[in-house]
């Protein structure tokens, strides 16, 4: 038997399905496509999600606008991270071009050009359905685990946000919390004292800041109303297809608390929300978060172990996460160990710490009798691949180079034209897109500061009547003794009094009254 003919059926054997797959491409022998040699991706195990890595160039959101196509057609949603700002083509057919048309001869089966459903999201102030989540929606837990606060400050965190429920203030956006912030720490705390205990102004600033710093990046437009239902990442089209939420962050790399914030909350949201799927035969979500060092880097140790427990937990739930990156070393190792699906593009060794990093990629994948992998990773063409993914029994299929199959989609972006005519026949675009702002904690504590206020001034007022009642009491008293002590002295001055009242005169008076009696 043939080395090719061995190596045909090792890979055929090797990814052999049952059920519903994905066609990736086609397995290479050293730098010879092995025609019809088909790697494939078993639908029941994309929810044990993946990860797709390479150096810039190499093909990386080729494969990754591959992977969504073959998704959609199966009638599995996708939500996509557009960082780079170039899968919006997916909306519109491939031109077509002679080498798709060879690359495909040489993988097997034909190439056909096809557009797909796609949903324009956004986070920021570019077009699109705009995602938004409320302040309540996070809770006092994630909230201070994404701010990065200290026990203490977690702790007032959780008061603040048992005051707002105690007395139906809603913390909606961030105007909200900064507003209870300086309440608790000025008008409110005596009353918080009282009935929750101490706060330290210290504490609340340094929770001030913080709020700010992803204020700055951005987050007054991300916490807020009307808030998205995640399950609207779950549609299909009419004709079944899965529609392809595609994510525009071209803006968002220079913010990476907001996008982190944002990833965080999406994942606990959908881990929330799906129920329970069991062993179902495809999933029903895939999240592909391109850049994925992004989330990572700014990430704090216990935000990190937040991640980490999602990825493992929501799979059950029929999610599948995919990390899209330059080198495997970009994902922490307790995440890496997590990912079933494995597509690593070619890598660069330009220093010793570049050849460091090749050694250590290659050791996330299998040994191969076919390949030394090390080598091989640097020589990998673009639109090529190491693959490894998960049988339908859960067992890592065989090391496979791969030629990948190219999009049916077009491979640049939309114009702004049909930008604009996908984003105006959305049924979303016009559920989110109302600007909201009702009555929530910053218009609640406002009235409620007025009335303290008020009272307060009419308070000061009352005792300052009161004190000039007291005032001009005072002084009536002082003039009413003055008065009288004037009259006394006016009496005692007249010439009559005085003559009635002198010595000679009351002398007179009883010598006349002795002789009467006589």
């Amino acid at each position: 038997m043939s080395e090719q003919k061995e190596f045909f059926d090792f890979i055929n054997e090797g990814y052999k399905t049952k059920g519903d797959a994905i066609e990736l491409g086609a397995a290479m022998l050293g730098e010879k496509t092995v025609t019809n040699a088909i790697v494939k991706v078993p639908l029941k195990t994309l929810n044990r999600h993946g990860l797709i890595a390479g150096a810039t160039g190499t093909g990386k959101t080729k494969t990754l606008q591959v992977l969504a196509e073959n998704l959609s057609e199966k009638g599995i949603p996708v939500l996509l991270m557009d960082i780079k700002g170039d899968l919006s083509g997916l909306a519109a057919p491939s031109p077509g071009h002679a080498k798709i048309d060879e690359r495909h001869a040489k993988i097997g089966f034909p190439f056909t050009a096809k557009k797909f459903p796609i949903e324009v999201l956004t986070i920021s102030e570019q077009d699109g359905t705009r995602l938004r989540a409320t302040i309540s929606e996070f809770g006092p837990v994630l909230l201070s685990r994404i701010l990065d606060l200290t026990e203490t400050q977690s702790g007032i965190v959780a008061i603040i946000f048992k005051y707002c429920d105690d007395n139906k203030f809603p913390l909606l956006d961030i105007k909200d919390f900064k507003k209870v912030l300086q309440f608790v720490t000025n008008e409110g705390k005596e009353e918080i004292q009282a009935e929750y205990g101490r706060i330290s102004s210290s504490s609340t600033g340094a929770i001030l800041r913080k709020i700010v710093e992803i204020e700055q990046q951005g987050g007054d437009l991300f916490f807020g109303e009307k808030s998205f239902d995640v399950e609207d990442l779950t549609r299909t089209d009419n004709d079944g297809k899965g529609i392809i939420s595609v994510l525009r962050l071209t803006d968002i790399q220079d913010k990476p608390k907001l996008f982190s914030t944002f990833m965080l909350q999406l994942l606990a949201e959908v881990y929330e929300t799906f129920p329970e799927q069991g062993d179902a035969d495809k999933p029903e979500l895939i999240i592909f978060i391109d850049e994925a060092h992004l989330v990572f880097e700014e990430a704090t140790k216990a935000l990190l172990n937040q991640i980490e427990s999602i990825v493992k937990l929501i799979r059950s739930k029929g999610i599948g996460l995919y990390f899209v990156t330059q080198n495997p070393k970009d994902v922490p190792e307790d995440i890496l160990a997590q990912l079933g699906l494995k597509v690593q593009h070619a890598l660069r060794a330009f220093t010793a710490k570049d050849r460091k990093a090749i050694k250590l990629a290659a050791e996330n994948y299998p040994d191969s009798k076919y390949y030394n992998t090390k080598d091989v990773l640097t020589q990998l063409g673009i639109g090529e691949a190491f693959v490894s993914v998960l049988n339908e029994k859960g067992i890592p299929t065989p090391l496979a180079r791969t030629m990948l199959r190219a999009p049916m989609s077009r491979m640049d972006v939309l114009t702004t034209k049909e930008l604009k005519n996908v984003i105006g026949n959305s049924r979303l675009f016009y559920k989110y897109n109302e600007n909201l702002d009702r009555d929530s904690a910053y218009e609640l504590l406002n009235a409620k500061i007025d009335k303290i206020n008020i009272a307060e001034a009419k308070a000061i007022e009352k005792e300052k009547n009161q004190k000039e009642k007291e005032r001009l009491d005072k002084e009536r008293a002082k003039e009413r003794a003055s008065n009288s002590r004037s009259r006394r002295r006016s009496t005692a001055q007249n010439p009559i009094v005085k003559v009635l009242t002198s010595a000679t005169f009351i002398r007179a008076a009883f010598g006349i009254l002795k002789k009467v009696l006589k």
